[in-house]
């Protein structure tokens, strides 16, 4: 059994008590996780508290950057121990363990590293007559905000374990990590290779593992807390916003989304059919997926007949198998949820795929489903499903894709494709939107800003942008 990090020691949960760590592909018991109470979370919270405040850890980017280049080469040395991780207990197909929820996540940590040192953490301004008429000197410094829990989802716990305590760890913060009761190991592996593989000081990271998940309210209420930085459901982000509202803690949020994907009249549409299936990678457990596909009248049923054979291209398999993309989903909550929604969708539309169970002898397993003849405001174009399920829309013309793009209480990301850039970035600048894709480019990228507009988060992971979500802003001003 893995333990938990708090305070430099790797042990048990206090109380000794453990759950069950399931293979959603086989439903079997892969091992065990330690199950920590709020005793537990209070001790990992004091020690990040006294680590910040006592050493030197915020004050010294050369050290930290030091540390964050061990992690690097510690990752690496374990890379094949965390695929197995991602695999077993996430569901991940391994050929997606070599993109982005493994391989190039990894490599993303020097990118921290460099930011530690690099960054211009003091700003000097000139001397001049200030608003009160006195002639100052002034800097500006940016100083580390202290103790952040960070409280990550299963859909992709290790990238984003790695994204947020990275980040806080270069910006000079201490971290209580949280994983997910789903993905406890992707927490813990992380937390063993920082004790056992860098120098990072006892107490300057902790990671905390519990079947109940609501045992981040402890963290989130926490006084000791500075800020909070979650991934998940808009649902939670909301309660968690709540809770940090009593001590005016820090929130940056990364929530849900239900992102579209525009065609326009003049795009290359067989050549569209492998992005149009990529929204089923991981079974569609993806918060920024393209699950709403807008296709224009004009050519709606080319487009349909390309997205069918698309879908039907694509069936679910072992998550071992090097040529699945979709494996199980997380759990059976998990699918019973998506296969609730399919019966809601089948009320409002047409359904040209799927629409049921995978025929799988075990596992949490569902069909890659596509639905066609969608309204914009019908629930399954409207509600986060995350799981397989693509709502095929239709549209009038480029002001009317717009309009039903941005009918939403999301805005997390989108996708346009046309033969002209220039119109593609015309009709992506009108999206409201924290990232958009044209014609199959990608955004994610350790130094590119991520997160959404509106109900989909607040703040920015990744890039210098989300580096800056983990300082506080300090004016100082001298006689000139």
């Amino acid at each position: 059994m893995m333990g938990l990090l708090i305070d430099g020691e790797l042990r048990e949960a206090a109380d000794g008590k453990t759950y069950d760590n399931i293979n959603p592909a086989t439903e079997q018991t892969i091992g065990q996780a330690p199950d920590a109470s709020r005793s537990d979370v209070e001790a990992a919270v004091g020690a990040a508290r006294r680590a910040f405040e006592d050493l030197e850890w915020s004050r010294d980017p050369t050290f930290r950057a030091h540390c964050l280049r061990q992690l690097l080469e510690g990752l690496r040395a374990e890379q094949e121990h965390l695929r197995r991780i991602l695999i077993d207990e996430a569901g991940v197909p391994v050929a997606l363990t070599h993109s982005i929820w493994l391989d190039t996540i990894i490599d993303s940590v020097s990118y921290w590293a460099d930011l530690s040192e690099s960054y211009p953490y003091e700003t000097q301004l000139t001397a001049h007559a200030t608003l009160a008429g006195v002639s100052s000197r002034r800097m500006i410094l940016r100083e580390p905000i202290g103790v952040v829990a960070a409280i990550t989802p299963w859909n992709y716990p290790l990238p984003l374990n790695i994204f947020k305590v990275a980040a806080a760890l270069a910006a000079g913060c201490s971290v209580v990590l949280k994983p997910a009761p789903d993905t406890p190991w992707s927490g813990t592996a992380l937390g063993r290779i920082i004790a056992e593989r860098t120098d990072v000081p006892d107490g300057i990271v902790n990671v905390v593992t519990s079947a109940d998940p609501l045992i981040g309210e402890a963290l989130v209420r926490d006084r000791r807390v500075d800020m909070i930085t979650f991934t998940g459901s808009t649902e939670v982000g909301r309660r968690i916003m709540a809770s940090a509202a009593d001590n005016v803690t820090r929130v940056c949020l990364e929530l849900g989304g239900k992102s579209a994907n525009i065609v326009l009249d003049d795009a290359d549409l067989p050549a569209l059919a492998a992005g149009i299936a990529g929204v089923c990678a991981h079974a569609g457990q993806g918060c920024a997926l393209p699950t709403r596909l807008l296709l224009p009248r004009s050519r709606y049923d080319e487009g349909l007949a390309v997205a069918q054979a698309a879908f039907e291209s694509v069936s679910c398999g072992d998550p071992n198998d090097p040529d699945v993309i979709v494996g199980p989903v997380i759990n059976t909550r998990q699918r019973d949820r998506i296969l609730t929604m399919i019966e809601r969708g089948k009320q409002e539309a047409r359904i040209l795929v799927g629409g049921a169970p995978a025929s799988m002898p075990f596992g949490y397993y569902v069909e890659p489903t596509l639905f066609c003849d969608v309204e914009p405001d019908a629930v399954i174009a409207q509600e986060e499903i995350f799981g397989p399920v693509l709502a095929v829309i239709p549209y009038d013309d480029d002001d009317h894709a717009v309009e039903i793009a941005n009918n939403s209480i999301y805005g997390l990301s989108g996708a346009v494709h046309s033969a002209d850039i220039d119109r593609a970035m015309a009709v992506a600048r009108r999206l409201r939107t924290g990232t958009v894709g044209i014609n199959g480019g990608v955004w994610l990228a350790a130094d590119t800003p991520f997160g959404g507009y509106k109900q989909s988060g607040l703040g920015r992971e990744l890039g210098t942008d989300g580096f800056a979500e983990f300082l506080e802003t300090k004016s100082i001003a001298l006689p000139a």
